[in-house]
This record gives structure tokens, sequence and C-alpha cells, in this order.
């Protein structure tokens, strides 16, 4: 038997240490305060699209593995922190596979005063410095469906998009909503063609339905400040211009736990720390939660997350 042992060499995890000293230079250097919150909390996300874990506390009393500790960073954003960065474990439900644990490891950073461009920026000062590249590329995500599906993801009629998605993803499920088909579309067809010979690939400014945290563009109120970074096909990192506003917010997450209730899904309790904290008030800033083992599967060039992580689900 020898499961025991780590999935990733030895000479990989001195590249993981090399990488954890990397990233918190970069922050040292511009004066990024390092910060950690829990792993454990008492609320999860209403996200539709994302399943929080849950852990017995005691006998009376569970909680949940955070997907990302956004919330509690934004409070202590909204206490005065400035400027700070997280590296944590997250955990997601349902994510095993070559890219995929379902226990991982997250770069978390807000800077204050900055947009979701100057962010951009930022993430690819990082990036660049970790992997050395330097050529880049931003699209709207408007744009990219435009260049490489050949119609306007924002004006397209539902009736159209279902069609146009059923005709070129094969067998669907029949209760696919307009995202759904958008996500399914802008996985299989867009992202395997981004970010590729050396590059790096911005998209930004998604549709608003698709942003649940990010402010709605004053210009154009069909999309939100929202952007992903793709290297080699694969999603980095995805950022925002923070929703500062908190009766926003709170009508969000209830918009949210309204869809979990119509289609079958338990309703998630809303983080009212949270919502407290927005009403204090947020400074502003943007903030992007980067993967780091994926970030290092790309310097390593491997396609298994397991090559990068000491010990993956089916070894812990």
């Amino acid at each position: 038997m020898t499961d025991w042992k780590p999935s990733a060499s030895l000479q990989n995890l001195k590249n993981r240490a090399v990488l954890m000293a990397t990233v918190r230079h970069f922050f040292a250097e511009r004066g990024v305060l390092e910060v950690d919150t829990p792993a454990l909390s008492h609320h999860g996300v209403t996200d539709r699209y994302m399943r929080s874990m849950t852990a017995e506390v005691s006998s009376t009393e569970s909680g949940f593995l955070q997907t990302s500790p956004e919330y509690a960073m934004k409070r202590l954003l909204a206490d005065g922190s400035g400027s700070i960065y997280q590296i944590c474990k997250a955990f997601r439900q349902d994510e095993v596979g070559a890219k995929h644990n379902p226990e991982f490891t997250m770069l978390e950073w807000y800077r204050l005063g900055f947009d979701h461009f100057q962010l951009m920026d930022d993430v690819f000062e990082l990036v660049s410095e970790v992997l050395g590249l330097k050529k880049r590329r931003d699209l709207s995500y408007q744009q990219a469906f435009i260049e490489f599906l050949d119609f306007d993801p924002l004006s397209i009629t539902d009736e159209a998009l279902e069609l146009f998605a059923r005709s070129n993803l094969g067998s669907l499920p029949n209760e696919l909503e307009r995202d759904d088909f958008l996500s399914l579309l802008f996985e299989d067809k867009i992202e395997p063609q981004l970010g590729l010979n050396g590059s790096v690939c911005f998209i930004y400014d998604y549709p608003a339905s698709q942003a649940a945290l990010a402010r709605i563009s004053k210009l154009d109120p069909r999309v939100a400040h929202r952007f992903e970074l793709y290297i080699e096909g694969i999603e980095l990192a995805n950022g925002f211009y923070e929703l500062a506003d908190s009766s926003q917010q709170l009508a969000r997450f209830e918009a949210d736990n309204s869809w979990r209730k119509n289609n079958g899904l338990a309703e998630i309790a809303i983080d009212q720390h949270f919502i407290a904290a927005l009403e204090y008030g947020l400074p502003d800033c943007s903030g992007v939660a980067l993967g780091l083992d994926r970030l290092l599967m790309i310097k390593l060039d491997t396609k298994e997350i397991q090559d990068v992580i000491a010990f993956p689900w089916d070894r812990a």
C-alpha cells in the first residue's frame, strides 16, 4: 500500500513553498496586510451554483466550511483594515477532478481605491512575476461571445440562445435557464481558446445576473463589473469591483434564496454580520480570488491538481 505517500513529488512541494513566499513578498512590497479569518462559520453562501460543506460543531450546532473568505474579509475592510490579502483553505462540495479538489488553496485580496480594471493590472503583475508571461489580452464577455460564437450574449433572445446551445452542445436537461446556456457555451466553446501560447486573457463585464457581489455598470446596466483570468484555457481568478450597497446586496441574497426555494433547494440563512458591515460602510475597493493550486499547475506544466498538493481527497 502506497496511498499513505503524498501525491506531489518533493520537488513540486518545494516549488509550492517558493510560490507562497513569492506571493507574500509581492504583497509586502505593496504594503498589503496579510490577514487570517475563520474557515468555519455560522453561515454559508446563498449562491445557487455553489454548495457549501457543513461541519458539526457540537451535538446541537453545525456550521459551514467557507467557500471563500470574502464575507469575513469585507468585515475587516469595513472596520478600517486597509488593503488586505489572505492565503487560506477553501471548501466546495461536488468539486473533484483533474483540476478540482474539495479542499483547495485560495489567495484572496482587496485593494482600496481600485476599480476592476486596476485590480486586473494587479493580478497581471502577480501572475507575470510567478509565470514570466508578458503577453496579455482583455476582452469583454460580450466581445468574447461575438468573436468565438458570432452572437451577442446580451441581446440574443432566450429562444435563439436555447436553440443555439442545444444545436452546439448536444443533449441538455430541459430545466435550464438563460445563464445556464451561456455558462455551458462559455465553458465548452470559449474557455479552451483563452490565454494560449504564453499569454494571459482577462474576460470582464459579465452579465449582471452572473455577478452577485459586484457593482452594476452605470454605462450598461446589463453588465456588472466582474472579471475572470484565463491561462491555457484554465480559469485562475474571479474578481469584482465590490458592491457596497447593503440593501442591494441583501436583495440579491433574498433573490437567491427565493430561487433555491422554487427549485427544491434548502434556503441558506443570510450572514447578517456581513450585511451589518456593509451598512456600516465598505470602502471603495475591488477584490479577487485566485486559485494557487491551479497557478502552480500552470507553472509546472501539469494537468492534474494532485501533482501540486500533498494529499488530495482520495489520500486525505
